[in-house]
Order: C-alpha cells, then structure tokens, then sequence
C-alpha cells in the first residue's frame, strides 16, 4: 500500500522536483501550488505527510498549517515545512503554527526521503 504525501510550493520547478523524489521511492504524491488549493485537495483526500513551502502567494505555508492544524481528516498528518528562509524566526514560527520540521531549501534526495520515511515511522513507502 503505498503512503500518500500533498506537495505544497509555488514554484514548479521545486514543486516537481520534490514529487519527483517522493515518488521514485514509491510514495503516491498529489500537488497544489498555494495553500488554498492545498486545503481544497485536503478536504477530498488523506494524506500521510504534507510538505509545504513557507512563501507562496494567496496563503503562505504558516497560514496553512495552522489552518491544517485547526481541523479535518488530515489535522495530524506530520508536516515538513521548507524554505530559503534560513532565520531562526522561521523556524520558531513553522514549530508555533504546528509543523513537525523545518528544513532549508536546497535538500538533497537522500535528505527528503530519509525525514519523510521518519516521520512516517517506516523505511518503506
């Protein structure tokens, strides 16, 4: 059974290049490029892990999670937030709004499966 996990980022080219990752390890992705449309895909479906981009346009990743957080079939699902934002602030402020990790863009392949996999509690999809 393959583990589901929600790509959040504006940008395309990360956007791809994370769900690319994610599924030649063998998990099942779906995309939104903002967190409106994220919360949309979220009332459809269940996801075991969301990773989300803290600046994106319309709601940013910290109005999301938090957003997340408040209720839902996917309010626990572990989030990994990542950014270009290396300040310590929003590391602090990703934690506060409920995420489970914070991580600084670029991230290697290795580094992206290796959390997800812990977070998920498996080493298998």
């Amino acid at each position: 059974m393959s583990r589901d996990v929600l790509v959040v980022d504006d940008a395309t080219t990360v956007r791809m290049y994370h769900s690319g990752i994610l599924r030649d390890a063998g998990f099942g992705v779906a995309e939104a490029a903002n967190g409106y449309e994220a919360l949309e895909v979220l009332l459809e479906r269940r996801f075991d892990l969301v990773l989300v981009d803290v600046n994106m346009p319309r709601m940013d990743g910290f109005a999301f999670v938090s957003a997340l957080r408040r209720g839902g079939p996917n309010r626990t699902a572990p989030v990994v937030m990542i950014s270009s934002e290396e300040a310590d602030a929003a590391a602090d402020q990703a934690y506060a709004v409920g995420a489970n990790i914070y991580l600084n863009k670029p991230v290697t392949a290795d580094e992206l499966i290796g959390m997800v996999r812990a977070l998920m509690g498996s080493s298998e999809p």
